[in-house]
């Protein structure tokens, strides 16, 4: 019951914004920033919470350093071992997956977005079981701390 509680949840969540969707597993979020300041607003975000940003990667950059271009893509890495932990204990394989990471990009029309792995696509994946909780409660703070950074 739970299961599907959360799968309601979530369903609602997609179906009363028209500025979030999700594919592959990916919920994206579009951003009213550019990249850099969307970004900047979540690693705040997180930080004010009490998350650890591990690395801010720039891909563009990268590209840039390679002799090669790419629109502004930024990934931000970050986690705690309070969250982490209680989902690992459930099924360990989803350290594969751990710390959590955004990805924020410009897309061909010049749209930002912020990205994020699905709870529910991480509990499929690894076929995790009895977590629903924790699961939720990620799920609302991947949703706050996406809000946050693109409004």
């Amino acid at each position: 019951m739970k299961t599907l509680r959360l799968f309601a949840i979530a369903l609602f969540t997609l179906a009363t914004s028209g500025l979030v969707h999700a594919a592959d597993g990916l919920i994206a979020v579009k951003s009213s920033y550019s990249v850099p300041a969307t970004a900047d607003k979540l690693v705040a975000a997180l930080e004010e919470k009490g998350m650890t940003v591990m690395n801010r990667v720039d891909h563009a950059a990268g590209a840039e350093a390679a002799g090669s271009y790419l629109r502004p893509t930024q990934l931000v890495i970050f986690g705690n071992p309070k969250v982490g932990t209680p989902l690992m204990r459930c099924a360990q394989s989803v350290a594969a997956d751990l710390p959590q990471k955004a990805v924020i990009w410009e897309d061909e029309d010049g749209q930002v977005w912020l990205g994020y792995n699905d709870p529910a696509y991480l509990k499929a994946r690894h076929g995790i079981e009895g977590c629903d909780e924790v699961l939720a409660n990620i799920s609302r703070a991947l949703a706050s701390f996406a809000e946050a950074a693109t409004r």
